[in-house]
């Protein structure tokens, strides 16, 4: 079962785009500096069909995306809820997942329009970073295309 512990409105996890991020709790990664170390415990509330929809309908008219931060040990549950949003908002939405695995998961294809992967790792800093060990996809042409060096500006 996913949890999410809250969210926020941000501006700089995808490009051009104003993002809904949901922080989910239970994270695997132990990473060192890790900007919210709360949610490797596993709580707060169940993220189901419903509260999803209560919360899209509470900013769908504010946001353009909506953004998975975390799930990782439930990467099955995160791409079903990410094709509900697509199909329940009809693709005037987009998706995004930030995984803390190094690798892009094979569910994610078809599910998200960007993917956000790897651990922060703090001596290699985040995507702003020439050095970061993170990367930034967006799904173009049916295929995830690597587009890190846009945060880099």
């Amino acid at each position: 079962m996913l949890k999410y512990t809250d969210y926020d409105i941000v501006f700089q996890e995808i490009p051009n785009e104003v993002t809904l991020a949901v922080n989910l709790s239970g994270c695997p990664h132990r990473c060192k500096g890790c900007h919210s170390p709360h949610l490797q415990q596993n709580k707060g509330e169940e993220l189901d069909e419903e509260v999803l929809s209560d919360l899209l309908r509470s900013y769908e008219h504010s946001i353009t995306c909506f953004c998975f931060m975390g799930g990782d040990a439930h990467a099955d549950e995160v791409c079903r809820l990410a094709s509900y949003v697509r199909i329940g908002w009809k693709g005037k939405l987009k998706t995004a997942w930030y995984s803390g695995n190094s690798y892009l998961h094979p569910m994610a294809a078809g599910c998200f329009d960007y993917v956000k992967t790897g651990p922060y790792l703090e001596a290699l800093g985040g995507l702003n970073k020439k050095t970061t060990n993170q990367r930034l996809y967006k799904f173009i042409g049916g295929r995830f295309k690597d587009i890190t060096a846009e945060m880099q500006k």
